[in-house]
């Protein structure tokens, strides 16, 4: 219903109402303007906002080299994560660099970078395990949380028997929510992506664990664009494959992960 309704209203409602031109303008104006907007979450490590309310992550670094390797300016918005397709088609922002996994349900609506890492759903307890969770059947009677929009969103409301079987499912509309909610024991588990909750627990090693599973398929993180603006993927492409081969990227994920988690482009 939600995709007949954006057909619908992309015809009716005349392009000057927009904030991007029709036929693939977007990436165009961001370049005349010498500034380029970037959606994110506040999604730890990738990018996030500190205690000192600056917006910082893995991906911000590399967003702002590949920015400024381009030559433009780069502004960073926070979106609400379960929007961000609408947030792409309608011109809120360029482009989303935050985490974002390739999912077919996103390829309905964007064109994506190569893959710069790999991903994959875990689940987090608290530390001990009071719920004695090992695998994903001993969800089974459990409250169970994610977040909003999120791959594990996606793929627990395509899996009746999976769902079903949680005593509560419930979602968070930020990462930070799900870690206090799961702290205080609103949940009995999150499932989540791995990168996040490994970066949590490097901060707060007592509070939770993780139960090594994977939830469903691995998956990867890439930049999402408008469809259409293969002009500026293209520009990005340019730019990150060059800070892949001239080692920047290494830095800055060695710097984020003291590892080099980055994908070589194929």
């Amino acid at each position: 219903m939600k995709k007949i309704f954006l057909t619908v209203l992309l015809l009716l409602v005349p392009c000057s109402l927009f904030l991007i031109g029709c036929g693939g303008e977007q990436g165009k104006d961001s370049n005349k303007a010498n500034k380029i907007v970037i959606g994110i979450d506040d999604f730890a490590p990738m990018g996030f906002v500190d205690e000192h309310g600056k917006i910082v992550g893995f991906d911000i670094d590399l967003a702002k080299e590949a920015a400024k390797r381009m030559g433009v300016e780069p502004k960073f918005k926070v979106i609400v994560w379960e929007n961000k397709n609408m947030e792409v088609i309608f011109g809120h922002v360029d482009m989303i660099w935050n985490g974002l996994d390739i999912t077919p349900e996103g390829q309905q609506d964007m064109i994506f970078s190569k893959p710069y890492m790999d991903n994959r759903q875990i689940i987090l307890v608290r530390k001990g395990n009071p719920e004695n969770i090992h695998t994903v059947s001993d969800l089974a009677g459990k409250n169970v949380g994610t977040q909003t929009g999120s791959n594990s969103d996606t793929y627990i409301n395509k899996n009746d028997a999976l769902r079903n079987s949680f005593a509560q499912f419930e979602t968070y509309s930020n990462i930070n929510e799900g870690f206090t909610a799961l702290s205080k024991g609103k949940f009995d588990a999150l499932i989540i992506d791995e990168i996040a909750a490994r970066y949590e627990i490097s901060k707060n090693p007592n509070a939770f664990e993780i139960i090594n599973e994977t939830i469903g398929s691995g998956t990867e993180f890439a930049i999402g664009f408008r469809k259409g603006n293969t002009e500026l993927r293209d520009k990005v492409q340019k730019v990150f494959d060059d800070m892949i081969k001239d080692g920047t990227a290494k830095k800055i994920s060695e710097k984020w992960f003291q590892a080099d988690l980055i994908k070589v482009p194929k």
